[in-house]
C-alpha cells in the first residue's frame, strides 16, 4: 500500500495560509509586482502630485528668501531697515502657521477619523522628546525676551514685547501638533496641507536664521574682544543699548540669560523643519510599511557607557577651562588653545576607529541588508551629509590658512592635525551612520520567520508520511523499503522530538529560537554608545562659546577679519547641527543592532 503525494494546488494552499499566520493578513500574498507596477508604487507620485509638491516648494523658497533678505539687510546694517520689520514679517509667518494647524488639528483631522495612514518611521518618540526638551528651554527664553521688553518698554517698539508672546504660542502648539501628527500620511486636503506645511517648515527655517544671526553677532563681539589677548589690535564694537533705564535693574541678567539659552533654540527649530518637512514629503503616498516596534535595550553596553561618560564629563572640564583662561592673557589663551586642540585631536582620533571597526563589521554581516525607503531615513542621510559641509569648510580654511601663514606661533600649528582629523573622522562616520539607518531590519525578519515556517512545515508534513508507513509495514520490511533520502529526514527529525510528547511533535528548532548575543552585536552596540556620547561632547564647545576657529587668529590674518568671520557664521550653525543630528541617528543605529 502507498500512499500518494500530496498535489501541488494543496501545496500551493499550504503556501497562502503560511502567509496568512506569519505576516497576520490575507491580504499581503506574495506575488509577484511588475516593475512599472513596482516603480509606481514605490514613488507613489503622480502628474498633480508632483505639480503641487514644485508649486508648495517654490512658494516657500520664496518666502524663505525674502525674509532671508530682510534679516541679512538689517544685520548688515546696509539700508535704514529697522528690527521692527524683521520681527514684524516673521509676527505674520507664525501667525499663519497657528492658524493653519489649528485648522489641520481641529478640523482637516477629523476627516481622517475612519482611515489613517502612518509612516511608522517618521517621528520617532526619541525625536519628539528631544523637540519637547528644546521647547521648553525655547519657552524659558521667551519668558527673558518678555521680562527684558517689560524692562525698556519705554523706549523700545511694542513688536519686541508681541514677538515672544506670539513665539510660545506656536512653540507650544507646534510641539503639540509634531507629538500626535508628525507619522500621518496627509490624504485630504492634500494641497491645502501641502502650502501649509512648507509655510511651517520655512518659518522654521527662517526662525533659525534669526537665531543663528542674532547668537552669532553677539559671539563675533566677544571674539574679537579676545583676540586682543594675543596681540591683535582690539577691535570691538559695543552695540548700543536702549536709550533709557531698565525699570526693573534686571536687565542684563535676563540679556546674558537669553544668549546663553540660544543653541538650544536654535537645535529646536531646525529638528521641528525636519519633522515638518517629512510630513510634507508623505503627503498622498503609499507607504507599504506600518508597524515598526522599535525596543531600547540597555544590554551589554555597560563598557560604552562608562566610556562615553567618561568623555563627556572631560568635555565639560575641558570647556570650562577654556572658557575661564582664554581672553585673560596671552599666555593663559595659547594655554586654552593648546589644551583643546590636544584633547579634541585625540577624541577624533577614537571616533574614527570605532567607525572604521563598525564599518568593516557591516562589510562581514551575513544577515540580508534590504534597503529602506522612508523619506524619513533618506533625510537622514541628506541632512548628515549636508550639515557635514560646515565642518569641512572650516577645516580646510584652517588648513589653508596653516599652509599659507607667514609666520606660526606654536599653538596654531595644533589646528593642522585637528582640522585634518574632523575631515577623516567626519567622513567615515557618516558612512557608519548611513549604512545602518537604511538596513531594513524588520524586512530581514519577516523573510527569515516565512522561511522557517515553510521548513518547519516541510518537516512535520515528511513526519507524517513516515508515521503512516510506519503503521502500515513493520520495522523491518521499512528499514529495507525506505529510500536513503527518508531515513536521513527521519534521523533529522527524530533529534528535534520530544521524548515525552506525541508523536509527531517538534521542538522549536535551533532556526526559531531567540536571537543569541554574540560579540559582532557587542562591539556594535558599544561602538555606538561610545559615538553617541562623542558627539553629543562636540556639540557642547562650540554651542556654549568654545570656538577656536574664532580665537587663534590664524585664519582671521590669511583670510582676512570680515570674510573669515561670514564663513564662521554661516558654516559653524551647519557645524553645531551636524554633532546632534549625528547623535540622534546613532541613537537610530543602536535601536537597529541586535
Amino acid at each position: 500500500m502507498s500512499i500518494a503525494p500530496m498535489p501541488v494546488e494543496d501545496i500551493k494552499d499550504n503556501n497562502f495560509k503560511l502567509q496568512e499566520s506569519v505576516i497576520g493578513t490575507p491580504s499581503l500574498p506574495l506575488t509577484r509586482i511588475s516593475e512599472p507596477q513596482k516603480e509606481k508604487e514605490l514613488l507613489g507620485l503622480s502628474l498633480p502630485h508632483r505639480n503641487a509638491e514644485i508649486s508648495s516648494s517654490q512658494y516657500g523658497i520664496n518666502i524663505f528668501l525674502v525674509g532671508l533678505f530682510l534679516m541679512l539687510t538689517f544685520s548688515l546694517n546696509i539700508t535704514g531697515l529697522t528690527k521692527n520689520v524683521t520681527l514684524t514679517f516673521l509676527i505674520i509667518l507664525m501667525l499663519i502657521q497657528i492658524f493653519w494647524m489649528l485648522w489641520y488639528v481641529l478640523i482637516s483631522d477629523k476627516k481622517r477619523q475612519v482611515h489613517r495612514e502612518k509612516d511608522a518611521h517618521a517621528g520617532a518618540r526619541w525625536l519628539r522628546c528631544g523637540v519637547a526638551l528644546f521647547a521648553v528651554t525655547t519657552l524659558v527664553m521667551d519668558s527673558l525676551r518678555l521680562g527684558y521688553f517689560v524692562g525698556y518698554s519705554q523706549c523700545i517698539e511694542v513688536t519686541e514685547g508681541i514677538y515672544p508672546v506670539t513665539h510660545v504660542v506656536h512653540t507650544v502648539l507646534q510641539v503639540y501638533f509634531l507629538w500626535y501628527h508628525s507619522k500621518d500620511i496627509i490624504k485630504t486636503f492634500k494641497t491645502l496641507e501641502r502650502f501649509g506645511l512648507i509655510h511651517s517648515v520655512f518659518t522654521n527655517l527662517l526662525l533659525w536664521v534669526s537665531a543663528v544671526l542674532t547668537e552669532s553677532k553677539h559671539q563675533l563681539q566677544e571674539h574679537m574682544g579676545r583676540l586682543s589677548t594675543l596681540g591683535f589690535e582690539n577691535i570691538t564694537h559695543d552695540e548700543k543699548p536702549p536709550q533709557c533705564n531698565c525699570s526693573t535693574n534686571l536687565c542684563d541678567e535676563f540679556s546674558k540669560g537669553i544668549y546663553y539659552i540660544y543653541p538650544f533654540n536654535i537645535e529646536y527649530h531646525i529638528l521641528a523643519s525636519a519633522m515638518l518637512y517629512v510630513l510634507w514629503k508623505n503627503i498622498g503616498s503609499n507607504i507599504r510599511y506600518h508597524q515598526h516596534d522599535k525596543h531600547f535595550k540597555f544590554q551589554g553596553v555597560i563598557a560604552g557607557t562608562l566610556v562615553g561618560l567618561i568623555v563627556l564629563i572631560t568635555t565639560i572640564g575641558i570647556v570650562v577651562i577654556y572658557l575661564f583662561r582664554i581672553g585673560r592673557s596671552k599666555s593663559n589663551s595659547e594655554s586654552a588653545l593648546t589644551i583643546y586642540y590636544l584633547y579634541a585631536m585625540v577624541m577624533l582620533s577614537i571616533m574614527s576607529v570605532f567607525s572604521i571597526i563598525g564599518l568593516i563589521i557591516y562589510k562581514l554581516e551575513i544577515r540580508s541588508k534590504a534597503e529602506e525607503t522612508s523619506p524619513a531615513k533618506k533625510l537622514d542621510a541628506e541632512l548628515l551629509v549636508g550639515s557635514a559641509c560646515g565642518s569641512w569648510a572650516i577645516s580646510w580654511g584652517s588648513i589653508l590658512a596653516v599652509i599659507f601663514a607667514e609666520s606660526h606661533p606654536t599653538y596654531t600649528w595644533y589646528n593642522l592635525p585637528y582640522s585634518l582629523l574632523i575631515i577623516i573622522e567626519i567622513y567615515v562616520q557618516n558612512l557608519f551612520i548611513i549604512a545602518y539607518i537604511y538596513i531594513n531590519k524588520e524586512k530581514s525578519n519577516l523573510d527569515k520567520s516565512i522561511n522557517r515556517e515553510i521548513s518547519t512545515i516541510t518537516r512535520e508534513i515528511t513526519v507524517s508520511l513516515d508515521i503512516g508507513h510506519m503503521e502500515i509495514h513493520n520495522e523491518a520490511v521499512m528499514d529495507e523499503s525506505i529510500s536513503s533520502e527518508d531515513s536521513y529526514a527521519i534521523n533529522d527529525e527524530k533529534q528535534e522530538t520530544n521524548s515525552v510528547g506525541p508523536p509527531g511533535y517538534i521542538m522549536p528548532s535551533k532556526d526559531t529560537a531567540p536571537p543569541q548575543w554574540n560579540m559582532k552585536t557587542f562591539v556594535l552596540r558599544n561602538i555606538t554608545v561610545v559615538l553617541f556620547f562623542c558627539n553629543i561632547s562636540l556639540w557642547i564647545p562650540p554651542a556654549f562659546g568654545c570656538r577656536p576657529q574664532y580665537d587663534n587668529g590664524l585664519e582671521a590674518i590669511v583670510f582676512g577679519f570680515t570674510p573669515w568671520f561670514i564663513i564662521i557664521d554661516i558654516a559653524l550653525p551647519f557645524s553645531i547641527f551636524y554633532r546632534m543630528h549625528s547623535a540622534y541617528s546613532l541613537f537610530d543605529v543602536y535601536c537597529k543592532i541586535g
